[in-house]
């Protein structure tokens, strides 16, 4: 309590000399409002200032601007950061908008080309921040699959027809294959080239590749990422898993002991399923050694994936869990809960059909992920689609959404709920944007390290909301999916008004979240004769000159092959 009283108190002071030295010609100034910010807690009725895209001047003093805002009643925070944004299309984004958000990164799908992939952002323009990682999974369905032509720019958005295309044959290579030594190097080929351009890490989506990847390969997918001191988002391997030897922390426990050891950022994505609560003590004990990790969730009882999800086989589901279909997986789009019958047909027609998911046991957990630090708000945002299962344009109305309402009430719900329960505020908005910055502004990501803060100096990426309604008010049924949230009037992304007395503007303000391009991979093959001559004494000179192809001795053992 000390130390964030003394933060406060030069939180001030800073706010004293800034507000006297840029005492005029402000772009934008935010008047009477309850300035919230995590890191250094202050907490204050203030005027605030912008200028060129940054936050100038925090005062007691009145200010003008050429535009100006009247927050009274209401809290300015730090934009609301989502770090599990496969919303990567524009009506998907406009809803993120009323939701609060400012950035929105997927760090779990990614993207497959990712220097493509930023090129298209910069010319189209984006309405709130855009960044992404190295998509394990598109790398190996551009290896595994080779009926997939994947030569442009790929992520969530446009992957439905892809991830059919797959599975044409009945064999989805990228989920079920395992990799040979070759091919397993040229999926990290990939990934160290998007690390080249820029991307923010490595995401793997292991539990829709469990019985493909070998915990080589993933192991590998994390040294890529750790090669650049950057993080790896994963979806682990056993997720919704409650039986030994499969638990789901057991996947847990893979991805941090390669983590630990390679000494790399880790980012366990939305850990809101059985045992969450050990994956939340490791973190914790992992950040009191100076480890960077830390987790998301999303504050609803229901899930979204593709139908094709590994996990959702009727051998898992329904022989396993003991689901039914007909209780558990809903077809958003047609209306309607699957049967054996329609999973079987959509899994022939439109295995990448989205569903929707039911886990009523997380009813009892939701509180307690609402009050558990660096645990943070990430959507997990589904695109944009109508009935016809196709991208809305962004003009579209409300009710024509078909999804997961998740998308579009995500940061509603979790206020609504935290208000209900007595939470902190400042708690939620660290929940919402500053753990998120914090984290990944420690990987080096200075994009992140002047957000999440509402401060003298950083970026103005700035959600303005009224802390008495702020609420969400989508549902699940037809019509309401992508129902807004209420209490959001204003968002402001790089100094930019986008959201206005609760209406999204035809505005494009987003930024680049990136690294540095770089001019050279860091990425060396793995190979067999190299590894025995490192981790051997070579005591036997026949095992330096192995035959990789020779599928009898140790070459095939460490290809990975049976």
């Amino acid at each position: 309590m000390t130390k964030n009283i003394l933060l406060a108190t030069t939180f001030i002071v800073g706010v004293a000399v800034a507000s006297s030295a840029f005492a005029q010609d402000y772009d934008l100034v935010i008047n009477g409002g309850r300035v919230m910010d995590p890191e250094t807690m202050f907490d204050d009725i203030a005027n605030v200032g912008i200028k060129d895209g940054r936050i100038v001047a925090i005062s007691k003093q009145p200010l003008n601007g050429a535009e100006a805002i009247d927050a009274t009643g209401h809290v300015v925070a730090p934009g609301f950061i989502d770090t599990h944004y496969h919303a990567v299309d524009i009506f998907a984004t406009k809803m993120a908008l009323r939701d609060g958000v400012t950035t929105g990164m997927d760090l779990e799908l990614g993207s497959f080309d990712v220097k493509g992939w930023y090129d298209q952002k910069t010319e189209t323009g984006w309405q709130v921040n855009y960044g992404t990682v190295s998509g394990m999974n598109f790398a190996r369905m551009a290896i595994h699959d080779s009926e997939v032509n994947i030569d442009y720019p790929l992520d969530y958005s446009i992957a439905t027809p892809l991830l059919n295309e797959a599975n044409k044959d009945g064999v989805a290579g990228w989920s079920v294959a395992r990799s040979s030594l070759d091919q397993m190097n040229q999926i990290m080929h990939i990934m160290d080239e998007d690390m080249r351009q820029g991307a923010l890490g490595v995401g793997v989506g292991a539990a829709y590749m469990a019985r493909g990847m070998t915990s080589y390969e993933l192991f590998s997918a994390q040294r890529v990422a750790a090669n650049y001191d950057r993080l790896t988002s994963v979806h682990t391997r056993y997720h919704l898993i409650q039986d030994t030897p499969t638990e789901a922390p057991i996947a847990f426990d893979e991805i941090f002991t390669n983590a630990m050891l390679l000494d790399a950022p880790l980012l366990m994505a939305h850990n809101n399923d059985y045992g969450w609560w050990e994956i939340e003590e490791k973190l914790q004990l992992a950040r009191d050694k100076g480890l960077n990790m830390w987790s998301e969730y999303y504050p609803y009882a229901a899930g979204s994936t593709p139908v094709s999800a590994d996990f959702l086989r009727p051998e898992e589901w329904k022989v396993k869990y003991g689901y039914r279909y007909e209780d558990t997986l809903y077809d958003p789009v047609d209306d309607v809960y699957l049967t054996d019958e329609t999973y079987a047909d959509l899994m022939k027609t439109n295995p990448g059909r989205a569903m929707v998911v039911f886990f009523p046991y997380r009813e009892e957990w939701m509180p307690y992920w609402l009050t558990t630090p660096h645990m943070t708000i990430a959507s997990d945002a589904m695109a944009g689609i109508g009935d016809d299962g196709e991208l809305l344009p962004w003009d579209a109305d409300w009710s024509e959404y078909r999804g997961h309402p998740r998308t579009s009430g995500t940061r509603g719900a979790t206020f609504r709920m935290g208000r209900e329960q007595g939470v902190p505020l400042m708690f939620t908005i660290a929940q919402a944007s500053y753990w998120v910055a914090k984290h990944l502004g420690d990987t080096g990501l200075k994009s992140m390290q002047d957000r999440g803060r509402l401060q003298v100096g950083k970026v103005a990426d700035i959600t303005i909301f009224d802390p008495a309604t702020i609420t969400d008010n989508s549902g699940f049924k037809v019509g309401q999916h992508g129902i807004p949230s209420t209490g959001i009037p204003f968002v402001v992304v790089n100094g930019t008004v986008v959201v206005k007395d609760s209406k999204v503007l035809d505005v494009k303000a987003g930024q680049e979240i990136r690294f540095p391009i770089e001019n050279k991979g860091r990425f060396e093959e793995i190979e067999v004769n190299r590894w025995l001559n490192e981790h051997t004494i070579g005591l036997n000179p026949d095992l330096a000159t192995i035959d990789v192809h020779d599928e009898s001795g140790a070459g095939a053992l460490l290809h990975g092959e049976d």
